[in-house]
């Protein structure tokens, strides 16, 4: 039977403990069974992690809205995969989808979700034994003549080896575990920020489109104006050229058809600059976003009842407040990090190679290279190490410290998320009701002006009374239109708020590629991604979130 001598090594606290000799009989049956009985501590204790368990924060909620009893507030759940449909209007569905596939902030906010799939990969790869070293070395040696000892031994020599060494942490305190269990959650947090800059996107270009097209409902209105100041200038002209009226007539319709004139080039600045919003949200030129946006068209309009179902609802609903769950669980799991840093590290750290040598060198006949591959040519050793930074002057504990705030930090700014969501919904709803009530009452006022117009200029051509009533009527009704106008953009943009702050709008992404494939081709040329770039492997947060889940011993590595 063929034994096989090796050495056992290990350090304890950075200080080498001496070598000592063993014999392996049966190949390395032995060493599988040193192996064996120093990892069992571990497997034993693999349910053992320090550190808190993530539990989510408890956050004040409110039973009800404080605008549900209105008729108009529907408590039902709200269905708000699709909300801009609620319009009506083809152009702005377009939009939204056009926006969805290529806005550059959101392609960005994807690409972090592939990052953080890296991250979570290399946490996994601190579970399994890592390489230290590898390599091959070919030397010809000659040593001194004169060199002590030298009297019966051969001045030359050759050295073959090769081989390589690894360690093994083991997780005992589950300092990889909860590594594993952060960067999860880092993962998720990812895609809830993704979902969160989906629903932002969206919101964003139906409001951008709201304001193109009120701006465009004002313009026209002015135009409006500006033709019928210009005839009762005509008119004011004629009864001054006849004598049947002073020059202050027609001084007052030029100064106020002027002054009507002079609003259309700031509202064609404004539409300019909505439409260049446009195209950034669509990730496209200036000069592109045109074509898409045939008109000018009506405002769109607004339904007049909105289902925003129940505040706690919310919770679970709003990418951002999912955002800030895991992102403090992400933390939580670093407190359990830092913790296991207070205590020992236990290590296996071996090596195993081939190393032979000749006398002569290479002119020797004795050099025989293809001896390295002889079984007596094997070199290894295997040990425990055990690693207690003992002396680090609070800095561990610190450490711990500095984590735990961190932590309370993100808590606190869970709670706040919620706060501000539930005023946001509340807003929103305030804003979407009283811009109603607003629109119904500027139309009639409208109304009214525009009759006021009318018999204003109609009684002072009949000379029944002086131009100043024809001027405070144009004005008034001027001013009046361009309010209704604002207003009824305000109701639609009040009605986009409400299904931003319920959090809708992030379902967009299940109909689509995160990731152009052009995108994916580029980087899979780069680089070998795996199978980390494909989109069936991303985990919806949104129907198993890892948050108080159990973390596995060992996970499996992403090659």
């Amino acid at each position: 039977m063929k034994t096989i001598e090796g050495s056992v090594a290990g350090r304890i606290n950075g200080m080498n403990i001496p070598r000592c000799k063993v014999a392996l009989t049966k190949g390395m049956a032995g060493l599988m069974r040193i192996f064996f009985l120093l990892t069992l501590p571990s497997l034993l204790l693999g349910g053992c992690m320090i550190g808190p368990d993530f539990v989510r924060p408890e956050a004040s909620v409110e039973q009800e809205w404080l605008q549900q009893r209105d008729a108009r507030i529907k408590t039902e759940t709200a269905n708000t995969a699709n909300w801009w449909t609620v319009f009506n209007d083809p152009v702005l569905n377009s939009l939204v989808q056009k926006a969805g596939e290529q806005n550059l902030d959101l392609r960005v906010a994807a690409l972090r979700i592939m990052e953080a799939r890296a991250r979570l990969g290399i946490a996994k790869g601190f579970q399994y034994p890592q390489q230290q070293n590898a390599g091959a070395q070919v030397s010809v040696n000659q040593l001194s003549e004169n060199a002590p000892n030298m009297a019966t031994a051969s001045r030359y020599y050759s050295d073959y080896s090769f081989g390589f060494d690894a360690a093994w942490e083991l997780d005992f305190w589950g300092r990889f575990r909860r590594g594993v269990e952060s960067e999860t959650a880092g993962l998720y947090a990812a895609m809830a920020d993704y979902d969160s800059m989906l629903v932002s996107l969206t919101a964003e270009v139906a409001r951008t489109y709201v304001v193109i097209r009120t701006t465009e409902r004002r313009l026209e209105y002015t135009r409006d104006n500006i033709a019928l100041q210009k005839e009762s200038l005509r008119i004011a002209n004629e009864r001054y050229r006849l004598g049947a009226s002073s020059e202050l007539d027609v001084t007052q319709a030029a100064a106020l058809l002027k002054q009507t004139e002079a609003a259309i080039p700031q509202l064609e600045a404004q539409l300019r600059q909505a439409r260049n919003s446009m195209a950034v949200l669509l990730g496209i030129l200036p000069s592109e976003v045109d074509a898409l946006i045939t008109g000018p068209g009506q405002i769109p309009s607004a339904p007049s009842e909105v289902a925003v179902g129940m505040p706690a609802e919310l919770l679970r609903r709003r990418p951002d407040i999912r955002f800030a769950e895991f992102q403090a669980a992400a933390q939580s799991a670093r407190i359990g990090v830092a913790k296991a840093d207070l205590l020992p590290r236990f290590s296996l750290v071996g090596s195993i190679g081939l190393q032979s040598s000749s006398m002569g060198g290479f002119q020797s006949n004795n050099a025989h290279f293809g001896d390295i591959f002889s079984a007596d040519s094997i070199t290894y050793f295997i040990g425990p190490t055990v690693q207690w930074p003992v002396f680090n002057y609070g800095r561990l504990k610190n450490n711990v410290r500095m984590q735990d705030a961190r932590f309370q930090e993100l808590v606190e700014t869970y709670k706040n998320t919620v706060l501000k969501a539930a005023r946001e919904v509340e807003d929103a709803t305030v804003g979407f009701l009283r811009s109603q009530e607003t629109d119904e009452l500027l139309k009639k006022s409208v109304s009214n002006y525009q009759r006021s117009v009318d018999l204003s200029v109609l009684q002072y051509q009949n000379g029944e009374t002086d131009y100043q009533r024809v001027v405070d009527a144009q004005r008034y009704l001027t001013r009046a239109q361009d309010d209704l106008a604002s207003t009824s953009g305000a109701v639609a943009e009040n009605l986009i708020a409400i299904y931003k702050a319920i959090g809708g709008g992030w379902e967009l992404r299940n109909n689509m590629e995160i990731i152009p494939q052009k995108t994916l081709d580029e980087m899979k040329e780069r680089t070998d991604w795996g199978g980390l770039l494909e989109k069936e492997k991303i985990p919806d947060e949104t129907e198993n979130p890892p948050t108080g889940q159990a973390v596995p011993v060992i996970s499996r590595p992403e090659w």
